[in-house]
């Protein structure tokens, strides 16, 4: 397949349905994309009708090009990433991966403009973070959780206030920063370094303030990272982890037993924040919402880290009930989302981590605003039950 064949189906895409988030290349079925969580066939001219093997290689191919360390990465991992851009249409993030003896095609739209913390509705918190000067910062979430999109609003905000060095090792490049107050330099994993344990050593000699790891993916890297966030440089990276809590946790796993209490202490004094972030669907349909979790160093965040987790003291219960140092739980992100009409009780309840507390504030809610809070009826006081019992049938 040439590229200008492929040009036509992916810009055929957009005009079809131009909020399009996703296009997915699958054998068996059409092109299709995402529009606000949910899959449409896109009905090209000339149809393809349902891909064949041959088709999707084909379109993987083109992507590809001459690119040996990606068919490398395909054959040795069974996927690989990269960037593709067409003029005038925008820039797409692609996942080529095997499934099933065959191969699928996931092209992630991403927006022509650099976004803001405004313009994206983010926590306060994300302010705050940017005035940071050092110490580790960790944005988390499962794939597809706007991750990528929340940390280059961050790295933007910093960009225009702050006059200096900003680094970025990313996999591939998605967002491209212009020159603002600082200086913006991006690296592309397997174009520009080989590993980002080897890309963020690098970075170290490379004299920037601020630098930005696209995916914290082993020991080595996080070991690295904490390095960099100790000698005075602020880190900002990814996990997939699902809440704040596992993040720490998920972390401190990846060394050997032996070097947990190193570790742990290391962990206490370079992490700043770890914000977690679930996207979901807004109730009037137009688009998708996301609840945040924000846990913070403090002293109480401190002694968990270095002591560990009990019955009694949890991450959770340390983030839940310290909404006065700036900390929040997704149950409190999730409410507020209900309360103002963005999300329907069915979704916040799916997305909590802790659905019984969500459900009690939620019919509280309910409760003030005079709806009813259950879906039981004919419920009625049995006032003669204990003679009733005595007397028998």
């Amino acid at each position: 397949m040439l590229r200008a064949q492929l040009d036509t189906i992916i810009s055929q895409a957009i005009a079809y349905a131009p909020d399009t988030s996703d296009i997915l290349f699958t054998v068996g079925k059409p092109p299709q994309a995402e529009v606000y969580g949910s899959l449409t066939d896109i009905p090209l001219r000339p149809s393809l009708g349902p891909l064949l093997p041959f088709q999707v290689e084909e379109i993987a191919t083109c992507m590809i090009g001459d690119n040996l360390r990606l068919y490398t990465d395909l054959v040795r991992t069974g996927s690989c990433d990269l960037a593709y851009a067409i003029r005038g249409q925008g820039r797409f993030r692609v996942n080529i991966f095997h499934q099933q003896g065959n191969l699928a095609v996931v092209m992630r739209r991403l927006p022509h403009d650099v976004p803001t913390i405004q313009e994206m509705g983010l926590p306060e918190i994300f302010y705050e973070v940017a005035q940071e000067k050092y110490g580790l910062v960790l944005v988390t979430g499962a794939t597809g959780t706007g991750k990528t999109t929340s940390l280059a609003a961050l790295v933007n905000e910093i960009n225009a206030t702050m006059p200096g060095h900003i680094l970025t090792l990313e996999d591939p490049v998605e967002y491209v920063h212009p020159h603002q107050r600082g200086t913006v330099n991006q690296r592309e994993l397997g174009v520009d370094f080989a590993t980002f344990a080897s890309g963020l050593r690098a970075a170290l000699r490379q004299a920037p303030k601020v630098i930005l790891v696209g995916e914290i993916r082993d020991r080595e890297t996080v070991g690295i990272a904490m390095d960099a966030a100790e000698t005075g440089h602020l880190v900002l990276g990814t996990l997939h982890t699902s809440d704040t809590g596992q993040t720490i946790n998920r972390m401190i796993g990846m060394f050997e037993l032996s070097e947990e209490r190193l570790v742990r202490g290391r962990l206490a004094e370079s992490l700043k924040f770890v914000i977690s972030q679930r996207l979901m669907p807004r109730q009037d349909g137009r688009g998708r919402v996301a609840a945040f979790e924000v846990l913070r160093r403090s002293l109480r965040i401190r002694d968990l880290i270095i002591n560990g987790e009990d019955e009694e003291r949890t991450f959770a219960s340390v983030v839940g009930s310290s909404e006065a140092v700036g900390m929040f739980s997704f149950e409190k992100s999730l409410l507020d989302l209900y309360r103002r009409g963005l999300i329907s009780e069915d979704v916040a309840l799916l997305h909590a981590s802790d659905k019984s507390r969500l459900k009690k504030l939620i019919d509280r809610i309910k409760s003030e605003r005079g709806e009813r809070v259950t879906d039981i009826d004919g419920l009625e006081l049995d006032l003669d039950y204990e003679q009733n019992v005595l007397n028998g049938p």
